[in-house]
């Protein structure tokens, strides 16, 4: 398999912080490969590790605008400001399963990150893009989009999130699947 398998909430890793990557090498590069094809596998904009299972300060995002591949690899992502402005998406997960709510976070970002190669990287981001780069972040700091809501609007939501779940079981990728 040449990807890796997502968890579903609830689940406590989406209460885990991820730990930071020592030395960008060759086992890293798989790992970011495979993150990218299970991103792709499932539809994704964006994928935190601790979505497939690993506690590592790793994130892979494509918003595939136009239908078109840009992937970007986030290691050891750092957000070091944040706009005054804000905006509200629509966000959800594909570990979040049949829930989405509307999130209000900052319009802009900078962030600090190593690349796929291990190289220091800066980035200033705005707009959607900047939004799923702080979901994203967010997973890999032990918290969901969920925890932007009330407790009852969360509560809620992850009561509908269960009911979701058993008429809707998720798909468990095995040697029969065709991605």
């Amino acid at each position: 398999m040449n990807h890796l398998q997502l968890v579903y909430a609830p689940h406590p890793i989406f209460k885990q912080k991820a730990l930071p990557i020592d030395k960008v090498d060759d086992e890293i590069r798989v790992l970011i490969d495979k993150m990218l094809k299970t991103l792709y596998v499932e539809g994704a904009v964006g994928i935190g590790a601790n979505m497939v299972g690993l506690l590592k300060r790793i994130a892979v995002v494509d918003l595939q605008e136009d239908g078109v591949r840009n992937p970007r690899v986030f290691i050891n992502p750092k957000i070091t400001w944040y706009s005054e402005e804000k905006q509200t998406f629509k966000e959800s997960s594909v570990c979040f399963l049949g829930i989405e709510a509307e999130v209000t976070r900052p319009r802009a970002i900078g962030m600090s990150y190593l690349d796929y190669d291990g190289n220091n990287q800066e980035l200033e981001a705005e707009g959607f893009l900047a939004t799923v780069i702080q979901h994203e972040v967010d997973y890999l700091d032990g918290k969901v989009f969920l925890d932007h809501l009330s407790k009852l609007r969360r509560d809620t939501l992850m009561k509908k999130m269960e009911k979701y779940i058993k008429m809707h079981p998720p798909h468990i990728h095995g040697a029969h699947c065709h991605h």
